[in-house]
């Protein structure tokens, strides 16, 4: 009995060493330099070669300079904090590091690569064997830009891409390409349902004007064909109208189908409000819109009372960054 009791102690103990090892090959996107942004990277390129080929995963290498200039900075903040493609980068890749102004493993890996050191972001998507997935990322500094060389990658990894990772792509290619368009009639919440569910409407809003329920739509130019989009409106007896002074929005019926679902405790981007708000109205199944993380978020929430907290109408990082505070409190 007591042989047992200590070979138990030793099993115990190795768990916890591999469990603690394990922990450490990841940084804490809560106390990690800027320049990493939100993404937990491990930092062993063995280590993530060896999960690559274990989880059938694409390694995401992040060559960057820690600390770094200007431009290494605002990588970290704008291109990797982005909610979405944050959780894309843990959920689909194994993310790593290599710092490229230090020596050590870091330098073996710049070598290995023929990477530069002391160089602005780089970024490479490569197989467990090292072989490039994806175009090299460099001298592209903006999320589409990852986002792009991330899709290529999954296309030859994965049978399909989720949704999430589609509708986020569809956001960032409309960056510059936006365009709005307002309609009336009889409803503002069957206006928001259907126009919502149109291939390239990025956005719809409730309101009024000139006496009349509206909706302003927001669309992608280079997807949507406004004369389609128009002749659509008007079989469901919705009327293009010229936008005036008057107009002004129905914040208390914004999203009626989500808002009355407990989806309005998520942090949500603009396109998945749309999207998941005309499926709501549509009766239709709107998880198919959310990341795993906003799944697994929507679940707690339904059992949970103490974690809710109306999220979905505030901006959208603001809101992921309180979520994730109230799901660690």
């Amino acid at each position: 009995m007591k042989k047992n009791h200590y070979t138990l102690i030793g099993i115990l103990a190795l768990c916890f060493s591999f469990a603690s090892s394990t922990a450490q090959e990841r940084t804490n996107p809560l106390q990690q330099d800027q320049e990493l942004g939100k993404v937990s990277w491990y930092r062993d390129y063995d280590v993530a070669t060896s999960l690559s080929k274990k989880e059938n995963k694409p390694v995401l290498i992040l060559f960057q300079e820690v600390p770094g200039c200007t431009t290494c900075r605002n990588y970290g903040d704008n291109v990797l904090s982005n909610p979405l493609l944050v959780e894309a980068i843990e959920d689909l890749f194994i993310p790593l590091v290599i710092h490229n102004n230090k020596g050590g493993k870091d330098r073996a890996i710049l070598n290995q690569f023929n990477e530069p050191s002391w160089n602005n972001p780089v970024v490479r998507i490569v197989d467990a064997t090292g072989a490039g997935l994806a175009p090299r990322v460099a001298g592209n500094y903006s999320a589409k830009g990852l986002y792009t060389a991330m899709r290529t990658a999954l296309a030859k990894t994965y049978a399909e891409i989720p949704e999430y990772m589609n509708l986020l792509g569809k956001e960032l290619s409309a960056v510059h390409s936006t365009k709005e368009k307002y309609y009336s009639m009889y409803c503002f919440w069957t206006g928001e349902k259907q126009l919502g569910a149109t291939e390239g409407v990025l956005n719809t809003e409730a309101g009024f004007m000139k006496g009349r329920e509206v909706v302003k739509v927001t669309y992608d130019d280079r997807k949507v064909d406004i004369k389609a989009l128009d002749t659509y409106a008007k079989r469901n007896n919705f009327t293009p109208i010229t936008e005036d002074n008057s107009y002004r929005p129905a914040s208390n019926d914004e999203d009626y189908y989500l808002r009355h679902t407990p989806y309005k405790y998520l942090p949500l981007s603009n396109l998945q409000k749309t999207k998941i708000n005309s499926a709501l109205g549509k009766r239709k199944d709107a998880t198919v819109y959310l990341s795993p993380r906003q799944q697994k978020w929507l679940q707690d929430i339904k059992t949970n009372k103490s974690k809710r907290e109306v999220l979905f109408d505030k901006s959208f990082a603001t809101a992921w960054k309180r979520k994730l505070a109230l799901s660690q409190g």
